[in-house]
C-alpha cells in the first residue's frame, strides 16, 4: 500500500483528527466566529439563567416573610415605620408606595381624601409594573438566543459546507479522508447553536412562568391592601 493510501486511511479512520479541538482549529474564519458567537452566548445565557434562578427564590422567601408580618396583626404604621428606612422590593415595594400615598394625603390641614383609592391603586400599579420589569430583566436575551442560534449555526454550516466543496473541487479527489473533515466542522456549528438555543428556550420558558406567578401574588396583595384602604377612607369619609 503506498504512503498516499495509508494517510487517507489514518484520516478516514473514526476519531483520527475529528476532536472539537481540531475542528475548530481547521474551521474557515467565518466558522470561527460563528463558533465563539454562539459559545458566547451560550455562556451568558447560563449567566442569566442562574441568576434569576437565585433572584426569584429570594424574591419567593421576601415574600412570604411579609405576608407573614403583614397578616399577623402588627400594625400597619409601624409595619411602615420599619420598611420605610430600607430599600424593599415586591411585596414589601407596593405596600410602602401605598402607604406614602396615604400618608401624603393626609397631611395638611386639608386632607386629599377625594380620589385617595385612585390614586393609591395607580401607584400600587406603576410599582406592580417596575417589580416585573426587574424580575424579566434580560429574559428577551434567552428567547433571542432561543430563537436566533439554530439558524445562526445554520449559516455556519453552509459556508463550511461550501468551502468542503471547494476543496473537493480543488483537489479533484471525492475520498472520505478529504470530505469528512469539512463536513465534521460545518456540523459542529450547527451543533453548537443547537447546544446554545435549546436550554436558552426552556429556562425562557421556566422563568417566564414564574415571574408570571410572583406578579400574580403581587396582584392579589394589591388587592386585598387597596380594599383595606377603602374600608379606612370609607371610615373617615
Amino acid at each position: 500500500m503506498n504512503p498516499e493510501a495509508v494517510s487517507e486511511v489514518a484520516l478516514a479512520t473514526p476519531g483520527a483528527s475529528l476532536s472539537f479541538l481540531s475542528l475548530f482549529f481547521e474551521a474557515d474564519i467565518v466558522v470561527k466566529l460563528v463558533m465563539i458567537g454562539l459559545l458566547m452566548a451560550s455562556i451568558w445565557s447560563w449567566a442569566i439563567i442562574f441568576d434569576k434562578i437565585v433572584l426569584y427564590r429570594r424574591t419567593r422567601k421576601q415574600m412570604d416573610r411579609f405576608e407573614n408580618v403583614f397578616w399577623s396583626g402588627q400594625s400597619l404604621e409601624d409595619l411602615y415605620k420599619s420598611l420605610s428606612t430600607r430599600a424593599n422590593n415586591g411585596m414589601a415595594a407596593l405596600f410602602v408606595a401605598a402607604m406614602r400615598e396615604w400618608k401624603r394625603s393626609h397631611e395638611g390641614q386639608r386632607p386629599a381624601i377625594a380620589s385617595l383609592q385612585q390614586r393609591i391603586d395607580r401607584v400600587m400599579d406603576l410599582n406592580i409594573t417596575r417589580e416585573v420589569e426587574r424580575l424579566q430583566k434580560r429574559l428577551m436575551f434567552l428567547a433571542t438566543v432561543g430563537a436566533a442560534a439554530p439558524f445562526i449555526g445554520l449559516f455556519g454550516t453552509v459556508w463550511g459546507i461550501m468551502n468542503s466543496f471547494t476543496s473537493i473541487a480543488a483537489s479533484k479527489n471525492t475520498s472520505l479522508a478529504v470530505v469528512a473533515p469539512g463536513i465534521a466542522e460545518a456540523l459542529l456549528a450547527t451543533g453548537i447553536g443547537l447546544m446554545a438555543a435549546i436550554p436558552a428556550v426552556i429556562a425562557y420558558n421556566k422563568l417566564q412562568s414564574d415571574s408570571g406567578k410572583l406578579a400574580a401574588r403581587m396582584e392579589g396583595f394589591a388587592d386585598e391592601f387597596s380594599a383595606i384602604l377603602s374600608r379606612r377612607i370609607d371610615e373617615r369619609v
